[in-house]
C-alpha cells in the first residue's frame, strides 16, 4: 500500500469535541460518521452528513489528514494525495 508523507507524518492529538461534530454541536445539527483532523484534533461529521464539516474544516484550514473518529473504524485519509492510509 502506498502511503504518503502527510499520512506518514501525521499526528493523533486530543479530540476537542469528543461528544460529537464541533459545528453540529453548536447549530444543534445531527450528522452520520465523525472524522478527527490529525493536525489539531478538530472533529467534524463526514461527508455523509448535511453539512460536511470534516471536509469543510480541511478546506478552510488546510489540514490534510483525517482519521475516523467511529468506534471499532482504524483509518486515516489524506485529501491532499486523496489516498487512505
Amino acid at each position: 500500500m502506498q502511503i504518503c508523507q502527510h499520512l506518514a507524518q501525521a499526528q493523533d492529538p486530543a479530540p476537542r469535541t469528543p461528544q460529537g461534530c464541533e459545528e453540529c454541536l453548536a447549530a444543534g445539527d445531527r450528522w452520520v460518521h465523525l472524522r478527527k483532523c490529525l493536525s489539531c484534533g478538530h472533529i467534524g461529521c463526514c461527508d455523509s452528513s448535511p453539512n460536511k464539516h470534516a471536509t469543510a474544516h480541511a478546506t478552510v484550514i488546510g489540514h490534510p489528514v483525517i482519521a475516523s473518529f467511529e468506534p471499532g473504524e482504524d483509518w486515516r485519509w489524506c485529501y491532499v494525495d486523496k489516498i487512505i492510509g
